[in-house]
């Protein structure tokens, strides 16, 4: 391409390699199981740190490498290849700092048993804007940055986000370092072992804006048949673990008036959070995790640990969801004489996008023709920890019937591609700010 053809280039995405290198990372973890951590056997399994997230980080960096960005790795192992900008001295590694980046990002751990594009899908699409940019000639007027999340879906270890909730001053990294895993193991060593442990300081990496493509892990743009999901909000999510301790007896002997029974007292505290979720407008409660010792079909049982996600839009909301369960379990352990254990897991606010780049994602898909609309996520990403730093937003795209962590989880290439397309249409547009296009 000559040099005045560069000038009026514009990134074009690559489709059919971004589908491929989604398709080759979703193979990977394929072979392993959860057995070894605790969980049933599954299918494609990369937890955070594992043999299966280590076989996905050697092909993300060499992915970053063909492309000629500059990888750098920080002492959690969040993985940054930096697309440089415009000689200014701001975007150099050696010293100084991103501050005037991009970065696009998302995270590659899954969790068990998994669907192939949570997470993996953002971070694939920020590498296939790098490479339109690459392709066209162009070197951006400031860094462009695709990053790689460590531990994001906190299944591992926890809490989860960890690897951006570090990023971003939110926890310290002894802290994080020493996080002991389900299968007893800790979370420094992990890293050391798989060769992960980098020493790039992330203050210095910090961006001006965050962008982060995902599949929506909700059925909202697929049951209105949209194509593109605004996301101006995030819930704020509330994790705990709860321990309740009772009396083991016979099964056959014991009157039930006479019980002090952990699993019974469990049930009702499941109860409850169904009914308080019905009672609120948007307050969504969850009993993921629940175990029962000493698990024998003829003992009540003494203990019940179980976990309770609760999250809401509204931080108000969620306050007063968590006071209230933990009001019920107050008089719970008295109604029932057992004893009730709880810790926080987890705590993230509610998170408000920048309007800006909400503005943008939109103006772009009403450009392309795209079907969307405005709307609050869910779940929890990366991007609300980088909210905290720097502008941020999402872009969702369509997941069939909703259904994500799941091997059904499904996108159509078709949606796919907007999404991306929209990612690099913002892109484009925030990194060159109707400046003229400099060739290299």
């Amino acid at each position: 391409m000559k040099p005045a053809e560069k000038q009026n280039a514009r990134p074009a995405l690559d489709g059919r390699l971004l589908l491929k290198q989604l398709e080759m990372l979703g193979e990977v973890g394929g072979d392993t199981t959860g057995r070894e951590y605790g969980f049933p056997a599954g299918k494609r399994t990369r937890l955070a740190l594992s043999d299966g997230d280590k076989t996905g980080r050697d092909l993300l960096v060499r992915w970053m490498k063909e492309l000629d960005l500059k990888v750098r790795i920080d002492p959690i192992g969040n993985i940054f290849g930096v697309l440089s900008g415009e000689p200014s001295g701001t975007e150099e590694l050696s010293g100084s700092n991103l501050e005037n980046a991009l970065m696009i990002g998302s995270h590659i751990d899954t969790v068990i048993d998994a669907g192939s594009l949570d997470g993996a899908y953002g971070v694939l699409s920020g590498l296939a804007v790098a490479r339109a940019f690459r392709n066209a000639g162009i070197q951006p007027r400031r860094p462009l940055v695709v990053a790689a999340f460590t531990n994001e879906e906190g299944v591992r270890f926890q809490p989860d986000m960890m690897g951006s909730l570090y990023f971003t001053g939110g926890i310290s990294i002894d802290e994080a370092l020493d996080t002991i895993g389900i299968d007893g193991v800790r979370l420094g060593d992990e890293l050391n072992r798989i060769g992960y442990s980098g020493d790039a300081d992330p203050s210095l990496l910090i961006p001006k804006e965050y962008l982060e493509l995902h599949v929506e892990q909700g059925p909202v743009l697929d049951s209105e048949n949209l194509d593109i999901g605004v996301v101006e909000h995030l819930q704020g999510i509330s994790w705990k673990r709860i321990e309740i301790a009772g009396t083991a007896n016979h099964a056959g002997t014991t009157p039930v008036s006479m019980r002090h029974d952990a699993g019974y007292a469990a049930a009702r505290v499941i109860v409850f959070l169904r009914e308080l979720a019905r009672s609120a407008e948007n307050t969504r409660t969850t009993v993921g995790s629940f175990r029962l010792q000493p698990d024998l079909i003829n003992v009540i049982p003494s203990k019940a640990e179980f976990t309770v996600d609760m999250r809401d839009p509204d931080n108000s909301c969620l306050v007063e969801g968590e006071r209230r369960l933990a009001d019920f379990l107050v008089r719970l352990a008295d109604e029932e004489g057992v004893t009730v254990l709880t810790e926080i897991l987890a705590r993230f606010d509610p998170v408000q996008f920048d309007k800006e780049l909400a503005d943008s994602i939109e103006s772009s898909a009403r450009k392309r023709g795209f079907t969307y609309k405005r709307m609050t996520s869910g779940a929890g990403h990366d991007a609300q920890m980088l909210a905290r730093v720097c502008k941020s937003a999402m872009i969702f795209v369509p997941s069939k019937d909703g259904i994500s962590h799941n091997p059904a989880e499904f996108t159509s290439e078709e949606h796919l591609l907007m999404g991306a397309q929209v990612l690099l249409d913002v892109a484009f547009d925030r990194l060159y700010a109707a400046h003229e296009i400099h060739a290299t």
